[in-house]
């Protein structure tokens, strides 16, 4: 049986997917009938539901590639192939405190606080207030709210944390900014950026270059799929190849 306020993936009999917090008094309404998220609890994962048309659903717990890849978008989002790179070297775990800019609809912040736990913070800086407002439905959507404070802030202004672990910029201009991260990190602390041309990152290169920082990194990240078929395995016709390019530094 689950909790109360549980976070829930639904996969209806055609394979579409609905994410909501297991409310007892809430009712899912569907083309394939209505469904009682009493029941639901009742269940827990791993079982089918019926809806009061008798059609079955699937009760999953969502993994954070599910809540990445079915998030509302207005922008362009981080892809889960760089994500986990990003996480892992910016050393982000449980009690993190992470500053991001710009939000976006938010597909980085959320996995930033998937990661950080409940007693980290993500600080993360918005300057469009419309995708300030579709961050944060995202993030009470998969119920990580709480951990992320949201800045409807232009950052040429400098960011409003010190000694913060790590900082990621995905913005258009980052070189513009270089002068305000010092101030905001812990010495030492890793950061990264993500431009999706050359041009800008030569620009970037040329910048980090002239300030305090080293260690620095640039790379992309491609991945290929295979038709998971056993009697004629091979790559699918198409693939996400080029998405951004990474550039990571240390605060030196």
């Amino acid at each position: 049986m689950l909790k109360p306020g549980q976070l829930v993936m639904l996969v209806s009999p055609k394979g579409k997917r609905y994410f909501k917090l297991a409310h007892p008094d809430d009712v899912l309404h569907t083309h394939d009938g209505q469904l009682e998220f009493k029941k639901v609890l009742q269940a827990g994962f791993g079982q089918t539901v019926p809806t009061h048309l008798g059609r079955p659903y699937l009760v999953l717990k969502p993994t954070l590639y599910d809540l990445i890849k079915s998030i509302k978008r207005q922008t362009q989002i981080i892809y889960p192939k760089e994500i986990g790179y990003i996480i892992i070297k910016l050393g982000i775990g449980p009690g993190s405190k992470v500053i991001e800019a710009g939000s976006g609809s938010g597909a980085l912040t959320t996995a930033l606080a998937w990661f950080v736990g409940e007693q980290g913070k993500v600080y993360t800086y918005e300057r469009r207030e419309e995708f300030f407002k579709l961050c944060a439905r995202n993030l009470a959507r998969a119920g990580l709210g709480s951990r992320v404070e949201q800045f409807n802030h232009d950052i040429s202004a400098g960011f409003l944390q010190e000694n913060v672990d790590t900082l990621f910029l995905d913005v258009r201009t980052p070189w513009d900014y270089l002068e305000h991260i010092p101030s905001a990190l812990k010495p030492g602390a890793p950061l990264g950026f993500l431009l999706p041309t050359t041009n800008q990152v030569s620009k970037l290169l040329e910048c980090l270059e002239q300030g305090p920082f080293g260690e620095i990194e640039v790379l992309e990240i491609l991945v290929r799929r295979y038709k998971p078929v056993p009697q004629r395995l091979r790559p699918d016709d198409r693939m996400v190849a080029h998405t951004g390019y990474l550039v990571f530094a240390r605060l030196t």
